[in-house]
């Protein structure tokens, strides 16, 4: 099987890299790609969000999948170019990745589907915005209606913060407070039948103790030693499987990747979102566990037949991610700035923990960085204490100036 992969952080290195260990895999391709990625697929210049380039491509290369891996390029309907040109593709159409590209959207399929979800109001004027701040109170949750690469959510005790965020939106969510720990739980599916993975928890603020401002992602792991061991069955039911039902109703069917967050409340689970892709990192962690060879898994989706997808494969062990970020993110990031380190991961570390790029790209002999997250490090051990050691040991070869990472992921799990 030939497989292209569109897209060039984290989340494209690690499904590089778990498509590169696929021995049904022949070839292997990414485009436009990182540093990271050059060393398991080969890469080719493309823009990502033009979906005739991307299906003449697929059609160049001989592609026999296509995998989307951002959501900007599902969201402008480079799904369904590929299709278009009768090569299968991993992701939503257009109209079904409105359910990450707008938030109204999501909320509405999640009405339709009785799918628990925040109280929340759609707001397009001053008015508006000032009611629904007062019909909540604080904490204020604002979400801008459309993709922000996930920095468009605002969770502030300060009414003007969280006025001046929904002002600076055309369209804003502004919705309840869900307490309880967050959950991140994938699933894939091909419109009807849908297949769980693993659940994990990742760390959106940008400093220890969930302080600073939220972020891409600072870190993740799984699994979850705290979560109920029903959780998975019970989202399914009252999600995943509804929400599915509910798109493919509207004429809308959603073939890919769903992602849904989650709050585990005291009134039960609630969504706080929906995504169209894998998430970053979660999808580090995730795949770091799944012994399933990846690309059947994928184009059984893409074709339709995953109801003939045998069960999936899990490692017992745990997996970490800890994300080295550039001087200045989540702000304006700095970069430029060479990467050393890698090689002594490479030789000291592996095949327990490994690196996967993010915003990375090649100079001549030096790897510079080019983004706000920079790298994941990843690890995996027998528990999460274990994982944990050893990603930040990784950490530690690392040299990047200016860089910062967060120090306390999966601690209070790993602990417990």
């Amino acid at each position: 099987m030939k497989v292209l992969v569109i897209g060039g952080g984290a989340r494209e290195h690690a499904l590089c890299r778990s498509l590169s260990l696929d021995p049904d895999v022949t070839a292997l391709h990414c485009a436009p790609g990182n540093a990271g990625i050059a060393e398991v697929a080969e890469l080719h210049p493309v823009d990502q969000l033009d979906g005739d380039a991307v299906a003449r491509l697929a059609t160049e290369l001989g592609a026999d999948l296509v995998v989307v891996g951002p959501e900007a390029p599902l969201v402008a309907g480079v799904a369904d170019a590929v299709r278009a040109v009768g090569i299968p593709v991993f992701g939503p159409s257009r109209e079904a990745a409105q359910l990450e590209g707008s938030k109204a959207f999501a909320k509405d399929v999640m009405a339709g589907a009785g799918v628990p979800t925040a109280r929340s109001y759609v707001c397009t004027t001053p008015e508006e915005i000032d009611e629904a701040l007062d019909a909540f109170g604080a904490p204020y949750v604002v979400k801008d209606d459309g993709l922000a690469a996930g920095k468009g959510v605002v969770v502030t005790e300060d009414v003007e913060q969280a006025r001046a965020h929904a002002l600076a939106c055309d369209r804003v969510v502004i919705e309840e407070y869900l307490d309880g720990p967050e959950v991140s739980l994938f699933a894939i599916t091909d419109g009807v039948t849908v297949l769980p993975l693993r659940p994990a928890q990742d760390f959106k603020r940008a400093l220890d103790g969930d302080e600073g401002p939220n972020t891409g992602g600072m870190g993740a792991y799984s699994p979850l030693p705290w979560a109920d061991p029903k959780l998975v069955d019970e989202v399914m039911d009252s999600v995943l499987q509804p929400t599915v039902d509910e798109l493919r109703r509207r004429g809308t069917p959603f073939s890919g990747l769903l992602y849904a967050g989650l709050a585990i409340t005291g009134r039960g689970v609630r969504v706080i979102e929906f995504n169209a892709r894998f998430g970053d990192p979660e999808t580090q962690v995730v795949l770091a566990r799944l012994k399933t060879p990846l690309a059947g898994v994928l184009l059984n989706s893409a074709n339709g037949t995953l109801d003939d997808q045998a069960p999936l494969s899990w490692s017992d062990d745990a997996a970490v991610t800890v994300v080295v970020a550039s001087h200045n993110y989540p702000e304006t990031p700095r970069t430029g700035d060479p990467i050393e380190g890698l090689d002594a991961i490479a030789e000291q570390d592996a095949p327990h923990a490994y690196v996967l790029h993010a915003g990375t790209k090649r100079e001549g002999d030096a790897i510079v960085s080019a983004g706000g997250r920079v790298l994941s490090v990843t690890a995996t051990g027998k528990d999460l204490a274990q994982a944990r050691e050893r990603a930040y040991a990784a950490v530690g070869r690392i040299r990047l100036d200016g860089s910062q990472h967060r120090t306390d992921i999966a601690r209070k799990a790993a602990e417990a």
